[in-house]
Formats: C-alpha cells, sequence, structure tokens
C-alpha cells in the first residue's frame, strides 16, 4: 500500500535521474498501457474523461465533442478558444478566472477543476496559475489559445516518441517495490550513522558569538552546525525560526496549506461492479460529493494486489472540502464504503481498509504565491548559511522536491566552501 505519493511524473526529469543514480533504474515502472485513462464523475455517472484532455486543453476534438460530459453549450464554448484573442497578463490569475476566460465555466467546473484539483487539492478561485501551470499561460501566448497549443504539443510529443531512445515508461512510474524503495536507497547511500529519525526540533538559532546554528531537540542535547537546511512545511519552519527572525517566520506562515487523508481499501474483484478499466476517478466539487477522487492502484501498477482482488486509494479532505478530514478514521471508512458503492457499484465487506493523515502537509500556490517566495528567499538571505527547501515554495511533486533538494544540496555545500576558504586565508 501507498500512504503517500505512489507515483510521480517523468516529463521533468530530477526524481528519474535520482532513481538512476542510485541504481534503482531496472527497478521503474511504468503505469499498464491498457488502461491509461480516467474518468470523471457527472450526475452520480462514471464517464471517461475525453481522450487527448490533458489537464485543462483537449489535444483532439473528436472525443471532446462526442463525450457526454459536457453539455452541447459548453462544448462550443470551449471551442471560443480558437477565436478569442491572447490576453496581456496584468498581474496574477486565479486558475478559475483563466480557464473560465479561454473556455468557459462548464469546462472549469466538470474537467479542469477535477483532474487539477487532484494534484494539488486546491481551490480554482484561489489557485495561481502563474505558480502552478505555468506552460499554459505560454500555450496561450505563443499559439492564441489553449487548443492551438494543445494540438502543437501534441505533434511535438508524437515526433520526440518517434525519435526517442532508451526506457519509455509513459508519464508517471513507481518503484516496483513501492514508493519508499526511494527513501530507503536514499538512507542507504549515506553514511552510516549520518541520519537520525524519530528527533523532534523545537527550535534553531544562532550560536554567537560563533554564528554557528544551534539545533535544539525536544529530547537530547542540541546540535551545533554551520549550516541548517529546513525542508519542513513552511509553518514548521516558521515555529522553529520564531526566536532567529520574527519576521521571516511571518512570511513563511502566509503560505497556507491544506490537509488530506487517504484510505487504502481492498475488496474481492467480483464485489466491484466497475470494469476498473482506467487509472481512476475524479469528482469535481460541484456533484458536491465527499471523496475527491479514486485510485485504481491494483490496476495503475502491476503486483499491488493478489488476483482476484482489487487495491482502491480514495482521497478525501484538501482546500475544497476540510471539514471531512475533521472526521474520525471510523467515519472516514464509512463515508468511503458508501461512495464507492454509489459511484463503482462495491458490495460486501472490504477485505481492509487503512487511513492515512496528512495535516496541514499541501502548500497551496494562492494568488501572489511568487511574490511571496521571493519576499521569503530575500529576507532567508540574510541569514547566512541558513538554506530552504522542500516543495512549498517552487513546487509540490517529487520531481520538484528532488530539484529543491539538488539546489539547496548545492547552497549547503557553497556555503561549507566559502566558510572553509575564508578560514584558510
Amino acid at each position: 500500500m501507498e500512504l503517500g505519493p505512489d507515483s510521480f511524473i517523468t516529463n521533468k526529469p530530477w526524481a528519474v535521474n535520482l532513481c538512476n543514480d542510485l541504481g534503482l533504474a531496472d527497478q521503474l515502472i511504468g503505469t499498464d498501457p491498457q488502461h491509461r485513462r480516467s474518468f470523471v464523475v457527472r450526475g452520480g455517472s462514471v464517464l471517461p474523461v475525453p481522450e487527448g484532455f490533458v489537464l485543462m486543453a483537449p489535444n483532439r476534438l473528436l472525443p471532446m465533442l462526442t463525450s457526454p460530459i459536457l453539455s452541447l453549450k459548453g462544448k462550443l464554448r470551449m471551442l471560443l478558444d480558437l477565436v478569442l484573442p491572447a490576453k496581456e497578463p496584468e498581474g496574477d490569475e486565479s486558475l478559475s478566472s483563466f480557464v473560465k476566460r479561454r473556455l468557459g465555466r462548464e469546462a472549469l467546473d466538470r474537467l479542469v477543476q477535477p483532474l487539477v484539483g487532484g494534484i494539488y487539492t486546491a481551490d480554482p478561485n484561489e489557485l495561481s496559475v502563474r505558480a502552478t501551470l505555468p506552460q499554459f499561460l505560454e500555450m496561450e501566448r505563443e499559439h492564441g489559445g489553449l487548443i492551438r497549443g494543445a494540438f502543437h504539443q501534441a505533434r511535438a510529443a508524437r515526433g520526440a516518441e518517434k525519435n526517442a531512445s532508451g526506457a519509455r515508461y509513459g508519464m508517471f512510474v513507481s518503484l516496483a517495490e513501492g514508493m519508499d524503495t526511494l527513501t530507503k536507497a536514499l538512507v542507504n547511500a549515506l553514511p552510516a550513522g549520518s541520519v537520525r529519525t524519530n528527533s523532534p526540533v523545537r527550535r534553531v538559532s544562532r550560536n554567537l558569538p560563533e554564528s554557528q546554528w544551534l539545533v535544539e531537540l525536544l529530547d537530547g542535547p542540541s546540535l551545533e552546525a554551520d549550516v541548517v537546511v529546513l525542508a519542513t512545511e513552511a509553518h514548521a519552519s516558521a515555529r522553529l525560526l520564531d526566536s532567529v527572525d520574527p519576521d521571516l517566520a511571518l512570511q513563511l506562515r502566509a503560505i497556507p496549506y491544506a490537509s488530506s487523508a487517504i484510505v487504502n481499501i481492498a475488496y474481492p474483484r467480483d464485489q466491484i461492479a466497475h470494469p476498473l478499466d482506467g487509472f481512476g476517478v475524479v469528482v469535481p466539487a460541484i456533484e458536491k460529493r465527499a471523496i475527491l477522487a479514486v485510485s485504481f492502484l491494483s490496476v495503475k501498477f502491476p503486483r499491488r494486489a493478489p488476483a482476484g482482488t482489487a487495491l482502491l486509494r480514495v482521497f478525501l479532505g484538501g482546500a475544497t472540502q476540510p471539514e471531512y478530514f475533521d472526521r474520525d478514521d471510523e467515519a472516514l471508512r464509512t463515508i468511503v464504503r458508501a461512495e464507492l458503492y454509489d459511484l463503482l457499484g462495491v458490495r460486501g465487506e472490504p477485505l481492509f481498509t487503512e487511513v492515512a493523515r496528512h495535516p496541514r502537509a499541501m502548500p497551496q500556490y494562492t494568488l501572489g504565491h511568487i511574490e511571496r517566495v521571493e519576499e521569503i528567499r530575500k529576507r532567508a538571505s540574510k541569514l547566512s548559511n541558513l538554506v530552504l527547501g522542500g516543495n512549498a515554495y517552487e513546487g509540490v511533486g517529487i520531481p520538484d522536491t528532488v530539484h529543491a533538494a539538488d539546489i539547496a544540496a548545492e547552497s549547503a555545500f557553497n556555503a561549507l566552501t566559502k566558510a572553509s576558504t575564508t578560514a584558510a586565508a
């Protein structure tokens, strides 16, 4: 079972490169090519997302025009994207505003919000397009609209696929024995004793006059450090830095977070009426259901469940439904079983359920996020040998977090090298 992310994307190279560096290349597995599609709920029915519709832009017209997900009016409004002029950027724009401007309200409510919400668990009225999906702004600028841009990208992708060499996995990959293979391999690659777990930190402070950092643990002696890298959530970094720089801590607390829960639930396959011929279902907020999405994990990747069984992952909470995160585990199990009964025709008792909670773990890249991060980094740069990493700033996915770690490590190395050179001089 995966209690956190179950995969990562390959069009950003950093996570795949890290796996290669750690000798995990032979353990990377792609998604099942037989069922590379997803579903979306409309009026309680589970319908396939139109083929070629990627997050917020279709690269094929016929599947979109024949899909029952959108009304005739909604489809005609989407086609206006072909003739509407591109808009010059005027500051930040929300996902909701951008999609309604280009594709219309129905496309936002029925397709874009649930698909993007599955990544960011965010409110589309607050989510910054520039901070999360700038490639679509670039498509509008370069090609005049999203549909033209999507067609251009699809042609380029087909050409690249034709000429590509080496391993090709599709857009998503995982590791054969689970995602924790990556973290275990990282630990094993480091010198013995260099990682300490289960050691909560109370705060960090400056150890003057040496100007070293002091890392104060909740239990045990404090640690002196030449460089400190904070890769915690922004609100946790703020708590650690309260006594060092209250203004920086205040800026960090300005990055909002959402909480989510994941329920892994397994059934005998014959208790599920739906054919499970895809990777999962996303649920639009307009449907007013209690769950955000269901991932068919045993279909998506091989060896995730024994033959004759199905393993599903159900997502609840997020920025749009925070009240569900506050329910106890038994209430979440009851909600999940009821929703699976309605949407997938799941009957009978599950083989097991496992609830995982992630409180205030998903940063929300709301309007003004890029400017907020610029101010945070400017303020943090005044504290020598302090490095900020993690997913709070420039990307929430695993590849983005790996990239942030690369940059943080280089910054720490440069700070140590500079200190060493200064001392030698």
